[in-house]
């Protein structure tokens, strides 16, 4: 069975770039463009993995984290947080609110993978 991953990211180059890498390795890829959408498709979808951008509209990424983690069917869900955002004030705060991981963009291709790898039990 292909593990399923949601980017939920607004900057359409970076799910473009993203969702490629992912599907060429066999992942099965959702996309939401907003915190809120981001929230539906976890909650319909139930992906493996949400790649998590922190500053998005409607509900930034640390809401959308926070309202995963309040939610027990959903409290399990792997998070890794992705942001431009790299002070240790906001992985602290990701990582504290209940991410599983946390990168800041700019990021390699080859680091994302062993990530999601990692995160996925690979």
């Amino acid at each position: 069975m292909n593990k399923k991953i949601l980017i939920a990211d607004d900057e359409q180059n970076i799910v473009i770039s993203i969702e490629f890498l992912l599907r060429r390795e066999g992942f099965e890829v959702l996309v939401a463009g907003d915190g809120e959408e981001a929230l539906a498709k976890v909650r319909g979808e139930r992906p493996d993995l949400v790649l998590l951008d922190v500053m998005m509209p409607k509900m930034n990424g640390f809401d959308v984290c926070q309202a995963l983690r309040a939610d027990p069917d959903l409290a399990g869900t792997r998070i890794l947080m992705l942001t431009a955002k790299g002070r240790d004030t906001e992985v602290s705060k990701g990582l504290g609110l209940g991410a599983d991981g946390y990168m800041t963009k700019p990021f390699s291709t080859k680091e994302l993978l062993a990530e999601v790898r990692k995160l996925l039990g690979m």
